[in-house]
């Protein structure tokens, strides 16, 4: 320790850099929804995706067009860094209806490379498509086009949009997706290219009971269960908007999954983990990614003017291991 001490005093303390100290994860809930933790600078987002850099920085990459790119050094202060496409898209417009909005993005970074899954549709459509780009260092204009991964007609029963990269136990590389109609499906894709393999496709979770609003999948494994975070109801209707951020639970990535109920998720089972309160409209569209010290809630919310901004919570398990933000 007297080392560590006389090279600080020597070099100046930034010299030392303080690793971050674990907290020790939380098992009661909090009395009542908390409210977004403190972030500044470029907030303004919606359906969020982050994935923390082998330099201990952030990069969150959320729907706009061509895809917008933000980047934090502390998970506080964000600033923009341009879109993934600044040339455009043009493999995806005959999905777009020719906009260069594209949504939903997914990214992570596994073997070197950033991983980018990402959807192209209208509102409402079911003429959708998802797609894979990769980059070796995640900045604008450094993202090469890896083609189509699985795209829907009118015709077909569900939507695909909204997609979350998991990788299982086993390291088998899957995709969930989905939104309304039949819900929430997986595939199964190639570790080798990050594209699909074979053709089989599984249900995970579905509304029952005269509403099918269900979207935005994210699995993700803790301890010995897979954890499917999904939001219910109604998007991108600003402050009316009423997103809520549900949960179920497997022991296998392909499920069947149950809330805390038991009930199954194909089912329309869910277990509401956060919803909106006070001046927090329709959170959802929810990412859980883990952190140095606790896993993170990334999600988007609107403000009482109707605005999409980027909320972080942590998260907490309860003695029967459900999650709950703090």
């Amino acid at each position: 320790m007297w080392k560590r001490a006389l090279v600080a005093l020597l070099l100046g303390a930034a010299a030392v850099r303080p690793e971050p100290v674990p907290l020790a994860t939380p098992t009661t809930p909090p009395s009542s929804y908390p409210n977004p933790g403190r972030v500044t600078g470029d907030i303004g987002v919606h359906d969020p995706s982050v994935v923390k850099r082998p330099d201990g920085s952030y990069l969150l990459v959320h729907t706009g067009d061509n895809i917008t790119i933000k980047t934090s050094t502390d998970r506080t202060a964000w600033h923009n860094a341009g879109v993934v496409f600044p040339g455009g898209a043009p493999w995806t417009t005959s999905y777009t209806g020719g906009s260069a909005s594209l949504w939903a993005p997914d990214i992570s970074y596994r073997n070197g490379r950033y991983y980018l899954y990402y959807s192209a549709s209208t509102f409402g459509s079911r003429n959708s498509a998802i797609f894979l780009a990769t980059s070796t260092t995640g900045a604008s204009g450094s993202w090469t086009n890896q083609g189509l991964i699985i795209s829907t007609t009118s015709s077909s029963n569900y939507n695909a949009i909204d997609p979350n990269l998991v990788v299982d136990a086993q390291g088998r590389w899957w995709l969930s997706f989905g939104s309304f109609w039949t819900g929430i499906k997986l595939i199964q894709l190639d570790p080798a290219t990050g594209r699909r393999l074979g053709t089989s496709i599984t249900g995970l979770a579905q509304r029952t009971g005269g509403t099918t609003a269900i979207e935005a999948p994210f699995v993700f494994r803790h301890g010995s269960y897979y954890y499917l975070w999904v939001s219910f109801d109604a998007c991108c209707q600003g402050a009316s908007s009423t997103y809520r951020i549900m949960v179920g639970r497997s022991t296998s990535v392909t499920g069947p999954y149950v809330d805390r109920n038991g009930v199954a998720m194909t089912s329309g089972g869910g277990t509401q983990v956060l919803a909106g309160h006070g001046s927090v409209h329709g959170p959802g569209h929810q990412a859980v990614v883990p952190d140095s010290d606790a896993e993170v809630l990334y999600y988007h919310y609107y403000a009482d003017n109707g605005a999409p901004l980027l909320g972080i919570n942590l998260l907490g398990y309860d003695s029967a291991g459900w999650p709950f933000v703090y």
